[in-house]
């Protein structure tokens, strides 16, 4: 029987695991659910301040939007794929119990987590369409509905389908070598920085561009600028160059995950 098959026929193992995952991440919090919008929400002020009050952003940056916005944009989706991936990492070894006491699908602990940042990304979209009422208002943006706005349901499901082959890949190399989820946390605040979460990434030419420029997240974050803000359709060459990075990741991660998780158990 597939993988897939077996995912599908414990699909209510699968939301009962991320609706655990929701609860123990906010349970005794006083915020609850809305620190799945603070932390973008800080972030996103953060950025705003360096980039349009400690130095001259508006020039430097050459956006025809308000910051804010801009930023809050890729903070969203950024921060959906960032707790994706950290909670993968850790998702079998803090299942121990169950992988080893329990035969299903071990692929379901990170897709759990996946699913659980889901939510938290959800609920950061609801507040961005917010955002961009309140910029509409002040005059300082204006939001002409499009059909591009079609497409962004396009762009999450490339997004989840490349979160899912890296957190099923993370989370069984932390299980036999549990320097990956020290190592993987670095990569990962690195990572931000090249992958037009916050700022335009170069497109001059320079070295450091041509290798940025294989980074499949840049045309995910361009994606949801242009069908959100900007109202025009994403480029269809970085689209189907992330899509197709997605889907080597995702079918590699689910073939290697399954070849080697009859060896879980006795790593764990």
């Amino acid at each position: 029987m597939s993988s897939a098959t077996d995912i599908h026929r414990i699909r209510e193992l699968l939301i009962a695991l991320a609706w655990r995952d929701v609860r123990v991440r906010y349970k005794q919090s006083v915020l609850g659910i809305a620190w799945a919008v603070a932390l973008p929400l800080l972030m996103m002020l953060l950025f705003t301040f360096v980039f349009t009050r400690a130095i001259d952003g508006s020039s430097l940056l050459g956006l025809r939007i308000p910051y804010p916005l801009y930023a809050f944009v890729g903070l969203v989706p950024w921060t959906f794929f960032s707790s994706s991936l950290t909670g993968c990492v850790n998702s079998l070894v803090a299942n121990r119990n169950l992988v080893t006491k329990v035969c299903f699908p071990r692929e379901v602990f990170p897709l759990s987590s996946v699913a659980a940042a889901f939510v938290d990304f959800a609920v950061a979209m609801v507040v961005l369409a917010g955002l961009m009422v309140c910029f509409s208002l002040r005059g300082e943006f204006a939001f002409v509905p499009s059909v591009s706005l079609l497409l962004v349901p396009l762009l999450v499901m490339i997004q989840i389908a490349l979160t899912v082959g890296l957190g099923l890949l993370l989370s069984m190399a932390n299980l036999f070598y549990r320097d990956v989820r020290l190592v993987s946390s670095a990569v990962v605040q690195l990572w931000m920085f090249i992958s037009a979460v916050v700022v335009p990434v170069p497109r001059d030419g320079s070295v450091l561009a041509r290798v940025i420029a294989f980074n499949p997240l840049v045309p995910l974050m361009d994606g949801y600028r242009e069908a959100i803000l900007y109202g025009r359709t994403p480029a269809g060459g970085g689209l189907f160059y992330a899509g197709a990075v997605a889907a080597v990741c995702l079918l590699g991660g689910w073939m290697w995950f399954r070849r080697m998780s009859y060896r879980f158990a006795e790593c764990i």
